[in-house]
C-alpha cells in the first residue's frame, strides 16, 4: 500500500492502524469486487484507504454523514467556514460549551456539520457522546493547540465524490446489497468488561442482540447471495461463537480511547470472513 490517508475525524475505534489488515482480506474476500459497502463508516480510514470504484457509506450517525455530504457537496465552503473555528479565542470552554449548546439547537444540516467537526477537535479527546434526548454531551477537551485538518479535509472530498453517503441502520444496508460488492462491518464493540461498554455514540446504542444479528446477516450475505463481509470485533469466547460460521483470523491492537499513554494496552481482535467456499 502507498502512503496512507489518514481522517479527518479523530475517532474511538478507528482503524487507521490496521488499514493494510483489512485491505488484505477485502481484497482476497472479492479480488474483482467493483463496490465496497460499509454499513458503520465511523471516521472513514478504510474507505480512505482502498481503491475501489464505488463506495456505500453508511452510519447511524446523522450528524457524522451530514458532514460526509456537506463536505463532498462544497469543499471549499466548508473548509472556509470551519477553518474559522480554529482560532485561540474558541480554544475557551466558555466558547466550547456555547457553540455545543448552539449545535445542540440547531436544525441547519449546514451549521450543524461545520460544528460537528469544531467540537470533534476541540472536546474531551474525540469522543462522539449524546445523552438519552439525542444532545451531544462530550466535555470541552483541553488541548493546547486543536489541529485544523484542512489537507484531510480535501482528500476526503474528493475522493467522496465516488461515494454514496447514507443513514439507515445496518439491517437496511444488508437488504439493499449491489451485485459485485464486498462489505466491511466494523460495529461498535462488544465490551472487554462491564464497566467498558460504550453504546452511546448513536441513540439506542448497539445490544449483545444487534451482535449476533450482524453475524447472520453477514451469513446470509456471503453463503445465499455470494457477498463477502468482513467484521472486526473483540476477540472473546462470545464473538467466537457468534462468528463460527466465518474464517477467523485473531490480530493485536491498541486501544486509542484512553487519554493515559500509559494504559494504551495490546488488545486482541478478531476479524471474521464470510465468503462462499467453492461449490457451495
Amino acid at each position: 500500500m502507498s502512503q496512507k490517508t489518514r481522517a479527518f475525524l479523530k475517532w474511538a475505534g478507528g482503524k487507521y492502524a490496521l488499514v493494510e489488515d483489512i485491505a488484505s482480506r477485502l481484497r482476497f474476500a472479492n479480488q474483482d469486487a467493483d463496490t465496497l459497502v460499509e454499513p458503520f463508516v465511523g471516521a472513514g480510514s478504510v474507505f480512505l484507504n482502498t481503491q475501489f470504484k464505488h463506495y456505500i457509506l453508511n452510519d447511524i450517525n446523522a450528524d457524522l454523514i451530514n458532514l460526509y455530504q456537506e463536505l463532498k457537496n462544497a469543499p471549499e465552503e466548508f473548509v472556509s467556514d470551519a477553518k474559522r473555528l480554529f482560532v485561540d479565542l474558541n480554544n475557551h470552554p466558555d466558547a466550547y460549551y456555547s457553540y455545543r449548546q448552539q449545535f445542540n439547537d440547531s436544525v441547519d444540516v449546514y451549521e450543524r456539520a461545520v460544528l460537528f467537526l469544531y467540537m470533534n477537535r476541540h472536546g474531551y479527546n474525540g469522543l462522539c457522546r449524546y445523552n438519552l434526548k439525542g444532545a451531544f454531551n462530550v466535555p470541552f477537551g483541553k488541548y493546547k493547540k486543536p489541529y485544523f485538518p484542512e489537507l484531510e479535509l480535501y482528500a476526503f472530498a474528493a475522493k467522496a465524490q465516488r461515494a454514496t453517503f447514507t443513514c439507515l441502520s445496518y439491517e437496511q444496508v444488508f437488504t439493499a446489497l449491489p451485485k459485485n460488492a464486498v462489505v466491511y462491518c466494523d460495529p461498535p464493540y462488544v465490551p472487554l468488561s462491564k464497566t467498558a461498554s460504550f453504546t452511546s455514540y448513536a441513540k439506542g446504542g448497539f445490544t449483545l442482540d444487534d451482535q449476533a444479528n450482524l453475524a447472520i446477516l453477514a451469513e446470509q450475505a456471503a453463503f445465499a447471495h455470494n457477498t463477502p463481509v468482513l467484521i472486526s470485533n473483540h476477540d472473546t469466547v462470545w464473538t467466537r461463537k457468534i462468528y463460527e460460521q466465518a474464517s477467523l483470523d485473531q490480530i493485536q491492537v491498541k486501544r486509542t480511547i484512553s487519554p493515559k499513554g500509559q494504559s494504551r494496552n495490546h488488545v486482541n481482535e478478531l476479524m471474521a470472513l464470510y465468503r462462499a467456499k467453492a461449490g457451495r
